[in-house]
């Protein structure tokens, strides 16, 4: 299939690319600017955004789906569910269970990543525990949580294979050093989080290979001007990512505006941190690892209070970082594409509109809404409008039995 959406306003690169054509052949792209010649079906698309898909390395799930699970089907639900938010492609987060290992999460989600077959794609799992600290465990239970052990860790890859992109963990623990080391390795982007670290332990550990940071902020020591903690060194070294929940919940405006101001637009990664209960009604209840949870004015807590992921998606993500922050839109655009397909080990085909890369692509209008998503070449989701727009797009679609 091959067909052009003409006359956009394309936000990528940190740039604004005014009355572009993007040319889409199957599932790439083939070729964007405003001197490219259309081709094949043509879009108008002059009263639109069009920005690269959202990608979201930490989300535990929305639309009523959980992505620590041991179904396929659940992450394969929340993959079709997704896109209505813009997210085109996310890490399947897996938690800690009691007493062992998550191994039934791991190979659901190694199960549903081989037999992807469209919507959102999940690109690889976020293993977030069971190596964090108690004292910074926020809703993880404490059953979930380990000491690091590097056996443990060999079993883990075994069962989770290439699919392990992102691994969350305390690097004050004892034998934190040697997971660290040995994840740095093999490729894996190793993250400080729900950590009770100080300083020097931070800089210890990104010495060893930490080269993310797990909802900064959130669930870690904070940055003292005597006690300049995990924040301190995150901030000082340069190729540390750092991680806000976009929410404006678990981080208020001015400490998110303080956060990226140090880190710059090219080191934060906007993520949601969502629970199944993302795009749910007020009062909508989910499971948390087997903890009940419930959201209530708008903020997902477990029955003791404690805060629960959030229920915020990447779309109003990317409205509260412009109207809530005050962020240019060409940096904030950056935070939730460019910037976590870095921490994903997708940058060589996702976060960018660029030939050759993945067409993932999300339509919006100048209110920052979701019009259209893009998933790959199909269209994933579209409003009324849009349904008609690309009513040529999604026949076929449907002839082919996509």
């Amino acid at each position: 299939m091959r067909y052009t959406l003409a006359g956009a306003l394309v936000i990528d690169n940190r740039q604004r690319r005014s009355e572009c054509q993007v040319v889409i052949e199957g599932t790439r792209i083939e070729a964007i600017g405003h001197e490219v010649a259309p081709a094949g079906a043509v879009i108008d698309a002059r009263d639109a955004l069009v920005v690269p898909g959202f990608i979201d390395v930490h989300t535990h799930g929305g639309g009523g789906f959980a992505l620590h699970t041991e179904s396929p089907g659940e992450i394969e639900g929340y993959a079709r569910w997704a896109p209505r938010s813009g997210t085109t492609a996310f890490l399947v987060a897996v938690v800690g269970v009691p007493g062992g290992l998550p191994e039934g999460q791991l190979r659901a989600a190694v199960e549903a990543i081989d037999r992807h077959r469209g919507g959102a794609q999940p690109v690889g799992i976020h293993l977030e525990g069971p190596y964090i600290n108690p004292t910074r465990r926020g809703a993880h239970h404490l059953s979930w949580l380990r000491r690091p052990d590097v056996a443990e860790l060999e079993r883990i890859l075994e069962v989770a294979g290439e699919w392990l992109r992102l691994v969350t963990l305390a690097p004050e623990l004892p034998g934190a050093d040697l997971l660290i080391r040995r994840l740095a390795e093999t490729g894996v982007t190793v993250s400080i989080g729900h950590t009770d670290a100080t300083y020097e332990q931070a800089r210890q550990a990104i010495e060893a290979g930490i080269r993310h940071a797990t909802h900064c902020f959130n669930a870690m020591p904070p940055l003292l001007h005597r006690a300049p903690g995990p924040l301190g060194a995150i901030i000082e070294v340069e190729d540390v990512t750092g991680e806000l929940v976009g929410d404006c919940i678990h981080v208020l405006p001015p400490a998110m505006r303080a956060l990226i101001r140090a880190l710059g637009p090219d080191r934060t990664v906007v993520v949601t941190d969502s629970q199944p209960a993302a795009g749910q009604p007020e009062g909508a209840t989910f499971s948390f690892g087997g903890l009940t949870a419930q959201v209530t004015g708008g903020v997902a807590r477990l029955s003791d209070g404690t805060i629960a992921g959030s229920v915020v998606t990447m779309d109003q993500a990317l409205r509260n970082l412009v109207e809530q922050v005050g962020i240019a839109l060409e940096d904030a655009v950056a935070m939730l594409t460019a910037n976590p397909a870095r921490v994903a080990g997708v940058a060589s085909r996702k976060g960018h509109l660029r030939p050759g890369y993945d067409a993932d692509l999300v339509i919006l209008d100048r209110e920052l809404r979701v019009h259209a998503t893009i998933c790959r070449g199909r269209v994933a989701f579209a409003t009324g409008e849009w349904q008609r727009r690309l009513a040529g797009l999604l026949r076929d679609d449907a002839e082919s039995g996509a």
